[in-house]
């Protein structure tokens, strides 16, 4: 039986799979492997990313995201009757009201979009509310985390930023390189919504992929949010578990505030387990000594585990309003200053 808490989630790759079992013949997957999963962990709110991966960038990436998008909406068509697409504050508040799973969809990435910031319009259109300006990879827009010149916004970057602004569009900061990160929330409204979706915290686990103290801080002025996730190299590649994971959030609420923390778990390990996504030679070169490809943070390596986590928190002896704010509240309160009122 799920545990008592609500869950609401910043970032989980599940239409990697979704489409990759679709690919190979299965009719209904997200309801068939997804929706069990996400029900059992009490999962109310799930944000799922549209993310392209690097063998099909630059030629095939528009065609890939379309996939993707045309996925989701289609797994929550045939889900109807327990998920619903939320694309509006309406619409979660209906999710929340029927007692339905509310699904966000978001951009991973912006390599879908070539060198034209125009195409944001298009995926607004199709119902994306939340936009990662960049994957590790550097792209037309924007360096990410993991290239090593470090540069920031392109004007190109620029250009997209304003735009997303204008349509009131949610900035995602996750994988940025804190060339982009600072740059990013300079060239910002500061009345936009911004969070980081999925990350851990680099004073705990030195990691690219991981937000400063100052970063924490800075997204805590804005009103935003960091997304603790269960990336074993990110937690911890020496002790990946549930305790070490719970050593990041005491360590982002100590230092951004309770209300600026939530949980963007990723959940990667799943995906890599299935088959849906194989690691690169790359990836592969640069795991940690001991690390696994597709292995998962101990105790806490799919949204079924939302409970377990739960559980955790307490122990740590967190008050319940906190532990109920970092797994639910603090995130539908962002959508809902977020989103569109129509």
């Amino acid at each position: 039986m799920p545990g008592s808490h609500p869950i609401a989630d910043a970032h989980v790759d599940l239409l990697l799979e979704v489409v990759w079992r679709r690919e190979r013949g299965e009719s209904d997957p997200f309801r068939e492997h997804w929706l069990p999963l996400l029900e059992a962990g009490g999962v109310r709110l799930q944000v799922c990313p549209v993310y392209v991966e690097g063998d099909r960038v630059p030629d095939g990436a528009l065609r890939r995201a379309l996939t993707l998008v045309a996925a989701f909406r289609e797994a929550a068509r045939l889900s109807a009757d327990r998920a619903v697409r939320v694309e509006t504050q309406s619409d979660l508040d209906r999710a929340g009201g029927e007692g339905r799973i509310g699904l966000v969809l978001a951009l991973e990435g912006t390599e879908a979009l070539g060198s034209s910031p125009e195409l944001i319009d298009v995926f607004w259109a199709l119902g994306v509310r939340m936009v990662g300006l960049t994957w590790s990879r550097r792209n037309a827009f924007a360096d990410g985390s993991g290239e090593p010149r470090a540069g920031g916004l392109s004007r190109l970057g620029e250009q997209l930023v304003d735009r997303l602004c204008s349509l009131g569009a949610i900035v995602d900061l996750a994988h940025a390189s804190e060339q982009t990160f600072e740059d990013a929330l300079a060239r910002l409204d500061p009345r936009s919504p911004v969070l980081v979706s999925h990350a851990c915290c680099r004073t705990v686990c030195d990691s690219p992929r991981n937000v400063s103290d100052d970063q924490l801080v800075a997204l805590a002025e804005r009103d935003g949010l960091v997304g603790v996730m269960a990336l074993p190299s990110a937690v911890d590649p020496e002790q990946p578990d549930l305790e070490r994971l719970l050593d990041h959030v005491e360590h982002a609420v100590a230092v951004a505030g309770a209300e600026h923390v939530c949980f963007g778990a990723d959940f990667m390990s799943r995906l890599v387990r299935t088959g849906a996504v194989t690691p690169t030679p790359r990836e592969l070169a640069t795991l940690p000594p001991g690390l696994e490809p597709g292995a998962p943070v101990t105790g806490f390596a799919g949204p079924e585990d939302y409970p377990a986590l739960a559980a955790a928190l307490a122990r740590r002896g967190l008050d319940e309003a906190v532990v109920s704010a970092l797994l639910h509240g603090n995130l539908v309160r962002f959508l809902r200053r977020a989103l569109p009122d129509e």
